[in-house]
C-alpha cells in the first residue's frame, strides 16, 4: 500500500442512570418535552454547586475493568473552557489529566484512556435560520473513551464500536443507540507513507465528528483516507516547489459528514487541549478510589455479567455454533438469556442444544417477545419431544406456531389436544398405509417394476394423510414390508 491510514476514535457514550451528572434532574433520553428535565446546577446558574453521581462513576469502572484497564486511584474533573449556545456555564466539566481510566483493550484496539464528563444541551436549526436549544440533555453522565492511533482501516473501526455498544448494554452502563444520539463516533484520520509510518510517523489528522451510525462511521473513514491520499499524491507529483504551493494541503481540522453527498465537508480549525484552558474545577472534591470500598476491583468484578465476547466464545466452543448463530445471540441479550434457560435441562446432550439454537433461530426469533415469551420450561420440552421421536419436524413447528398465540400452555398438552404428536404405533399406521397403496397403484407398480424412489411418494403421501404425525422411519419400514 503507498499511503497507510492511521485511525484513532473518540466515542462519547451517555450512561444509564436515574439523574444527571452533577443534580437530580431526571436523565431521560425520551423526554419529548423541551427544558423540563433542568435545575439551576444543569443551567449553570451562579452560586450553585455540583455533586457527583456515584452510579455514573460506578458504570465507567465496570468498563475498565472490563477491558482490562488500569483504573485510577486519584481522580479529579476539570473545567474545559469554550462558548457554545449549548454550554451554559461558558466550560464543561470534564476530566482531562486524571482519567478514570487508563490503557486496556477491546476489540484488538488498544485503548488510550476512559473518562467521564457532562453532556452538553442539544442544538437544533429549522428551515427559518433560527436555533434553538433544548437543556434536556445539559448535564446528563458522558463516558468519553479514546483509541490509540492503532486502527488502520474502516471496516476495524466499525467493529471495535458495535463492540463497545455491546459492551454498555451488557453492563447496563447504556443502551448507546446511535440514532438517538445516545452514542456519537468521532474519527480522528490521517494518511502517511508507508515508510513514514513504519518510522512512526503521522500524517496531518482531520477529526470527522458526530457520526451517528455505523454506516456513517465506516463511509466518512473511507471517504477521509481517500481524500487525503489523493491530496497526497497531487502534491507529489508536482515538479517544484512553487507548483506545490498552489496545491491542497491536507491542514488539520474538524469535518463533517455529510450522508446525502456522502462526503465530508470543513467546519472549523480543531483545537488543542491548551485552548480549552483546563484547570481543575474547585467546586468538586478530588477523589480517591480506593477510599471507596465499592469502587475496589473485586467488588466490581463481583457485579459482573458475562461479557459479550466470552458468551460467544462458549457458544462455539461449547455447543458447535457458528460464527452467525453465535452473534445472532450475543447481539440479543435477552435472546441469548432465554437460549441459557432452554437448554438448561440438557446442555450436556448435543443433539438437544442444536435442535434448540436451529428452532430458536430459524422458527421462533421472527415472533420471540421477551415480554410476552413462550416459557423456558416449555420450549424446552418441545425440544426433548423433537428429539425423543414424539413429534416430527412439521408437527413441531404447527405445535411452535400454536404456543406463540398461547404461550402459557403446555407443548404436550398442544400437541395432544391438536392431533400433532407422532404415531409410532404399526396397528395405527397400518391401515393409512393400506389405503396409500390401493389409492396410488401406478407408484406401487413402478416400485415393484424397480423404479426405488417411488417410495418416497409413497411415504409423503402417507404423511400427507396423517397431517405428518406419523413417524417417517415406520412409514417406510411397513411400506417396506408391504410392497415386497
Amino acid at each position: 500500500m503507498r499511503y497507510v491510514p492511521t485511525i484513532g476514535l473518540e466515542i462519547h457514550a451517555e450512561l444509564k442512570t436515574a439523574s444527571k451528572m452533577f443534580c437530580s434532574c431526571r436523565n431521560n433520553p425520551d423526554e419529548e418535552k423541551p427544558n423540563v428535565n433542568i435545575c439551576p446546577i444543569c443551567m449553570g446558574h451562579p452560586g450553585t454547586l455540583p455533586v457527583l453521581n456515584k452510579g455514573a462513576i460506578k458504570h465507567v469502572l465496570k468498563v475498565g475493568v472490563a477491558v482490562g484497564g488500569t483504573l485510577a486511584d486519584f481522580t479529579e474533573w476539570d473545567r474545559k473552557n469554550y462558548f457554545y449556545p449549548d454550554i451554559p456555564k461558558g466550560y464543561q466539566i470534564s476530566q482531562f489529566k486524571f482519567p478514570l481510566i487508563s490503557d486496556g483493550e477491546l476489540a484488538g484496539v488498544k485503548l488510550e484512556r476512559i473518562h467521564l464528563e457532562e453532556d452538553t444541551a442539544q442544538s437544533t436549526h429549522d428551515q427559518h435560520e433560527k436555533s434553538l436549544v433544548n437543556f434536556n440533555r445539559a448535564g446528563v453522565p458522558l463516558m468519553e473513551l479514546v483509541t490509540k492511533p492503532v486502527i488502520h482501516d474502516a471496516e476495524t473501526a466499525v467493529r471495535f464500536a458495535k463492540e463497545l455498544q455491546l459492551l454498555l448494554r451488557y453492563l447496563g452502563a447504556g443502551e448507546a443507540n446511535m440514532e438517538k444520539g445516545e452514542m456519537r463516533v468521532e474519527a480522528n484520520i490521517s494518511v502517511a507513507s508507508a515508510e513514514a509510518t513504519a518510522a512512526g510517523k503521522f500524517g496531518t489528522k482531520t477529526e470527522v465528528k458526530n457520526l451517528n451510525s455505523f454506516r456513517s462511521v465506516e463511509r466518512a473513514i473511507a471517504y477521509e483516507i481517500e481524500r487525503q491520499s489523493a491530496i497526497l499524491e497531487t502534491l507529489e507529483s508536482a515538479k517544484n516547489e512553487s507548483e506545490k504551493a498552489g496545491l491542497e494541503k491536507v491542514v488539520q481540522e474538524t469535518r463533517g459528514w455529510d450522508d446525502s453527498k456522502q462526503k465530508t465537508y470543513s467546519q472549523r480549525s480543531k483545537e488543542s487541549s491548551h485552548d480549552y484552558r483546563y484547570f481543575p474545577d474547585p467546586d468538586i472534591p478530588k477523589m480517591k478510589i480506593s477510599e471507596i470500598a465499592e469502587f475496589s476491583i473485586d467488588a466490581l468484578r463481583k457485579e459482573m455479567p458475562e461479557l459479550p465476547w466470552a458468551k460467544r466464545d462458549r457458544y462455539k466452543k461449547d455447543y458447535g455454533m457458528t460464527d452467525k448463530e453465535a452473534a445472532v445471540f450475543v447481539e440479543n441479550a435477552s435472546l441469548a438469556t432465554y437460549f441459557d434457560a432452554v437448554i438448561s435441562p440438557f446442555k450436556s446432550d448435543s443433539k438437544r442444544v442444536k435442535l434448540a439454537t436451529n428452532y430458536i433461530l430459524s422458527d421462533y426469533l421472527p415472533s420471540y417477545d421477551q415480554n410476552n415469551a413462550i416459557s423456558p420450561n416449555t420450549f424446552s420440552e418441545l425440544i426433548s419431544m423433537i428429539a425423543g421421536g414424539e413429534i416430527s419436524s412439521r408437527g413441531a413447528k404447527d405445535t411452535l406456531a400454536l404456543l406463540i398465540k398461547n404461550p402459557s400452555e403446555s407443548a404436550r398438552a398442544v400437541a395432544e389436544k391438536n392431533g400433532l404428536l407422532q404415531k409410532s404405533n404399526a396397528a395405527d399406521i397400518g391401515p393409512i398405509i393400506d389405503k396409500v397403496l390401493a389409492d396410488n397403484a401406478k407408484a406401487v407398480t413402478e416400485y415393484r417394476a424397480g423404479k426405488v424412489a417411488s417410495i418416497q411418494f409413497l411415504i409423503g403421501q402417507a404423511m400427507k394423510a396423517t397431517r405428518g404425525a406419523a413417524n417417517p422411519d415406520v412409514v417406510k419400514k411397513l411400506l417396506t414390508e408391504k410392497l415386497g
